[in-house]
C-alpha cells in the first residue's frame, strides 16, 4: 500500500509540473529575462524556442508526413534539399518551401546561410497561419548561436525584378491566441539598392571619407523600390527579437496589430528610410480600444534616414501610432534623422479613455534631430523635444530616466566611425537658378506658360549603406540599453 501512494504522489508530483510548465508557456509575454533559457546555445533537443500552445514533441527520425502541429521543421542550405524531408537528417534548403508545409504553432529551426525565399526570388511570406522562424543555428542544429551561425535574409541585384513588397510578409488575423516569433535572422538590403560611387572627392556622391558607398539613389526611381523589411497584418502575439534590420528603402518594421499583445526587443536598426519601426492598430479605435499593445524594449536604433535627400519628413527611430498602446524603454536611439520618437499623430478627437496610451522612460538618445517630435501650435512647425523634458510632453503616460548616453559608452565606438563622423558633419546644399530673360522663359511666357527655374540639391551623406558586419558589433555595447549579446 505504501508502495502504490508513492507511486502515486511522484505521478502527482511529475503531473503537476508538466502542467505548470505548460501554464507559464501559455501565460503572459516571452520576456527577455527568460530569452536565454529558452535558447541554450547547447541544446540539442528539436527546437529551443517554444511557442505559445506548441508540445514541440517532433524529433529528428519523423518525416516530414508525420510532422503535427506544434513540432519542428528544419532548414538548412549547407545540406539540404528541395526535397527534404524537414527533419534534422533531411532537413528543406528553403524557408518558404518549411512555412508553406508547416500548420500553426511550428518552429521552423533555420541554419547559417543567406535565404532568399522561393527559387530565389528575395522575399518569403507567412500568409494565413502562426508559424515561428527561429535562426543561427548551426548545420547540425546541435548550437545556435546568432552571432557565430548568421541566419541572412539579404537579397541581391538579382532579385531586384523579383523581390516583392517587403523581405519578410506575414499575414496572420484568424486567432488571437496564437503566436508567431521571428528570433534571430538578420535582414539587409543593402546589397539590393542602388547607391551613387564611394568616391568622397566628388560632392555630387554624398560620400563621406572612409564610407564603403555614395548616398543611396532615389528611392521609387529604377532600379530602386520602396522595399519594407517586415510588414503586414497580424491578430495575436508577435514577438521580433535577436534580429538586425538594415538598410531599408522603405521601414525597418511596419506592421497593423490586429489585437494582441506584441513584444520587439533585443533588435539592431540601422539605416533604414522612412522610419526603422512603425505599429499601427488596425482595429476600431472606439470598440477595440487599448486591444493592440506593443512593448519596444531593449533595441538599438541608429541612422533613420528621410523620405528623399532634401529630408523634408520623416527618419524616425520609432512611431507612435494611432490605435496601438505603447511601451517603449530600455532603448538607444541615436543619429536618427528627424526624430527618434515620433508622438505626432493626434486622436485628441477620441474620448480620453480611448486615446493610446504611450509611455518612453529609460532610454538612452544621442545626436537625434529631436528625441521626440510633437506638433507645434498653428503655426505648423514641429517640436523637437529633448529627453530631459519629456516630463512636459502630456502624451506620455511614463516618462522617467531618460537621458544622453554618456560620452563613455561603448556603443560610439563600435559604430562605424566614418558613417559617424559623416553624420555629425552633414551637409544640405541647396543651389537654385532662375533667369526670367532666358530663350526657354521668354518662350514659355509668349505661350502663356508659367516661367520655370531649376534647383539642385546636394548632401553630404544621405541613406548610405552601413557595413553588415559592423552592424553586428553593436550588440552588447551597452549594459542594460539596447540590443545585448543574451540570445
Amino acid at each position: 500500500m505504501k508502495k502504490i501512494v508513492l507511486l502515486l504522489s511522484i505521478l502527482i508530483m511529475v503531473c503537476s509540473i508538466d502542467a505548470n510548465a505548460q501554464l507559464g508557456n501559455l501565460g503572459g509575454k516571452i520576456k527577455s529575462t527568460v530569452n536565454a533559457a529558452n535558447t541554450s546555445s547547447n541544446s540539442k533537443t528539436s527546437s529551443t524556442s517554444k511557442v505559445s500552445g506548441a508540445s514541440n514533441t517532433s524529433s529528428a527520425s519523423q518525416s516530414a508526413a508525420t510532422i503535427t502541429n506544434g513540432n519542428s521543421w528544419y532548414v538548412c542550405l549547407a545540406t539540404g534539399s528541395a526535397r527534404g524531408e524537414g527533419t534534422k537528417d533531411s532537413p528543406v534548403k528553403d524557408i518558404q518551401k518549411a512555412i508553406d508545409k508547416a500548420s500553426n504553432g511550428d518552429v521552423i529551426c533555420i541554419a547559417e546561410g543567406n535565404y532568399l525565399g522561393n527559387l530565389d526570388r528575395g522575399w518569403i511570406e507567412i500568409k494565413g497561419k502562426y508559424v515561428s522562424l527561429e535562426g543561427g543555428w548551426n548545420d547540425s542544429f546541435t548550437e545556435r548561436n546568432p552571432l557565430k551561425y548568421v541566419t541572412r535574409i539579404q537579397p541581391g541585384i538579382a532579385q531586384r525584378g523579383t523581390i516583392g513588397m517587403g523581405v519578410l510578409m506575414i499575414e496572420a488575423t484568424a486567432d488571437r491566441d496564437q503566436s508567431i516569433i521571428i528570433d534571430g535572422i538578420f535582414f539587409d538590403e543593402g546589397l539590393l539598392h542602388e547607391y551613387a560611387k564611394a568616391d568622397p572627392t566628388d560632392e555630387r556622391y554624398g560620400c563621406p571619407e572612409g564610407c564603403e558607398t555614395g548616398r543611396i539613389m532615389p528611392v521609387g526611381n529604377p532600379p530602386n523600390k520602396t522595399i519594407r523589411i517586415i510588414g503586414g497584418k497580424v491578430a495575436g502575439t508577435l514577438i521580433i527579437r535577436n534580429c538586425m534590420f538594415l538598410n531599408a528603402s522603405f521601414y525597418g518594421i511596419i506592421m497593423t496589430n490586429m489585437g494582441g499583445e506584441w513584444e520587439i526587443y533585443n533588435n539592431v536598426f540601422v539605416s533604414n528610410l522612412y522610419a526603422s519601426c512603425e505599429i499601427n492598430g488596425g482595429l476600431n479605435q472606439a470598440t477595440g480600444a487599448h486591444q493592440s499593445k506593443v512593448d519596444f524594449h531593449h533595441n538599438t536604433v541608429l541612422f533613420s534616414w528621410t523620405t528623399t535627400k532634401e529630408m523634408e519628413s520623416m527618419g524616425y527611430g520609432y512611431r507612435f501610432r494611432n490605435g496601438c498602446d505603447h511601451d517603449v524603454h530600455n532603448n538607444i536611439f541615436g543619429c536618427n534623422n528627424f526624430g527618434a520618437l515620433d508622438g505626432a499623430w493626434d486622436d485628441s478627437n477620441l474620448p480620453a479613455d480611448k486615446r493610446k496610451i504611450c509611455s518612453a522612460y529609460d532610454n538612452k538618445f544621442f545626436m537625434n534631430k529631436g528625441d521626440i517630435v510633437i506638433a507645434g501650435t498653428s503655426g505648423g512647425n514641429w517640436l523637437y523635444v529633448p529627453a530631459k523634458r519629456f516630463d512636459e510632453v502630456e502624451m506620455l503616460t511614463k516618462y522617467e530616466d531618460n537621458s544622453e548616453l554618456p560620452s563613455t559608452s561603448k556603443l560610439k565606438d563600435v559604430i562605424d566611425q566614418p558613417y559617424l563622423k559623416g553624420f555629425a558633419s552633414l551637409k544640405v546644399m541647396t543651389n537654385e537658378s532662375y533667369d526670367a530673360n532666358s530663350a526657354a522663359n521668354q518662350y514659355r511666357e509668349a505661350h502663356g506658360l508659367n516661367k520655370q527655374g531649376t534647383s539642385t540639391t546636394r548632401v553630404s551623406m544621405y541613406g548610405n549603406r552601413y557595413n553588415f558586419d559592423k552592424a553586428m558589433q553593436l550588440f552588447g555595447a551597452e549594459p542594460n540599453y539596447g540590443a545585448q549579446l543574451d540570445f
